[in-house]
């Protein structure tokens, strides 16, 4: 029987309320458990991420699902400073973005991101994008303890 585990912990990091509310629903026929945090700008996900100010008592996160343009500190920036920190850059950094230029995702992949994923427009499609991430990343991925 593969491992599942009891809980994972995801920081969304996100400014547009609408992609929070599509990806939190579209993760929510899970068959893991997971415990959603969110930052709402690259600065705020830094903040996260090293436990600062209202975050100090914050689990770290088993997996990260970062856009690209992002108030105060844009996605690569986050990404970049994620992938430079030993204590950080074992996490897994999914890029969730509506861009779909090469650009971006050469970009993404060459600050160490470990996907890049174009955000779907249409509900349906989002849902089954969501799952397909959630099957590999969550159930068959193993994620480092």
């Amino acid at each position: 029987m593969d491992y599942i585990p009891k809980s994972l912990q995801v920081l969304l990091v996100e400014d547009n309320e609408g992609d929070v509310r599509l990806i939190k629903e579209a993760f929510s026929e899970s068959k893991v458990d997971k415990n959603f945090s969110v930052a709402r700008d690259g600065e705020d996900a830094l903040n996260y991420l090293y436990a600062k100010g209202k975050y100090a008592d914050r689990i770290k996160p088993d997996i990260i699902l970062l856009d690209i343009n992002l108030p105060k500190k844009n996605g690569f920036e986050v990404l970049d400073t994620i992938k430079k920190d030993p204590e950080l850059k074992k996490i897994p950094v999914i890029m969730l973005s509506s861009s779909s230029s090469e650009d971006h995702i050469t970009k993404s992949y060459d600050l160490s991101a470990n996907c890049y994923v174009t955000k779907p427009v249409d509900f349906d499609e989002y849902t089954q994008a969501v799952k397909i991430i959630e099957d590999f990343w969550f159930q068959m991925a193993k994620l480092p303890g």
